[in-house]
């Protein structure tokens, strides 16, 4: 194929770039055996994840303040430990556990994929995780970024238009110079409604060994990839 013209790349973090379920779920389980309890890690990741979009939805429509990511999930985790009866965490350890988002191992081929499209193209992150996040993420994982771009700076969160202007914007680059890579139909179906360019990564395993929730990409992606390592051979890189 073709590659399209594109000068600057810019990520998605969970799930296109980083394993959150396998990670979580080991984080959570070892939380629970100092207590002598088991947890499921899976079910208890999938659960706090189910709760990741219903929290900024409510700030997007304006219900509740801006609030930064990791606070939400930090109420989120609240609920969580009180669905899986690990009330027993106190507040130190539940603090501990919501920092675990920041020590999310990268999938196997996301470090040498991202190395290898830096030659050819400026990387950047565009995390709905605040700028602290996604900065520990790139140093706890070895992700080799150009930038590191939050919708924090925005005060709002992914699919907010002002997001992927911002990436242009802040690059110096029109908007169609930039190609949002996610693994989420819906991030880059919004990124390319603002006249970015667009990537889809298959991730079927983001949600486990069952099937996968994220509906299939179709022809309206420039491009769609098995993995970074697969983008970066479409992109010529």
């Amino acid at each position: 194929m073709t590659a399209p013209v594109a000068r600057a790349l810019a990520f998605d973090v969970f799930g296109t770039i980083v394993d959150w379920r396998s990670s979580i779920a080991r984080e959570a389980e070892a939380a629970a055996a100092r207590h002598g309890a088991n947890v499921d890690g899976g079910a208890f990741a999938d659960a706090w994840r189910r709760r990741y979009r219903p929290s900024m939805d409510r700030v997007l429509r304006g219900e509740v303040e801006w609030t930064p990511l990791e606070r939400l999930n930090r109420a989120s985790l609240d609920e969580v430990l009180a669905e899986f009866a690990l009330e027993v965490l106190d507040e130190r350890e539940r603090d501990e556990l919501n920092r675990a988002w920041r020590r999310l191992q990268p999938w196997p081929d996301s470090v040498a994929g991202l190395t290898r499209l830096r030659r050819q193209y400026v990387l950047c992150t565009l995390s709905n995780g605040g700028i602290a996040l996604p900065v520990d993420l790139a140093r706890f994982g070895g992700l080799p970024f150009d930038a590191i771009l939050s919708t924090e700076l925005c005060r709002t969160y992914k699919p907010d238009p002002r997001t992927y202007h911002m990436v242009a914007s802040l690059l110096d680059l029109r908007p169609e110079q930039v190609m949002m890579v996610a693994a989420h139909t819906s991030d880059l179906r919004a990124a390319a409604a603002e006249g970015l360019r667009t990537a889809y990564v298959r991730r079927p395993r983001e949600w486990g060994p069952g099937p996968s929730p994220e509906p299939a990409p179709d022809a309206s992606f420039d491009v769609a990839a098995d993995d970074l390592k697969d983008l970066a051979r479409q992109l010529g890189a």
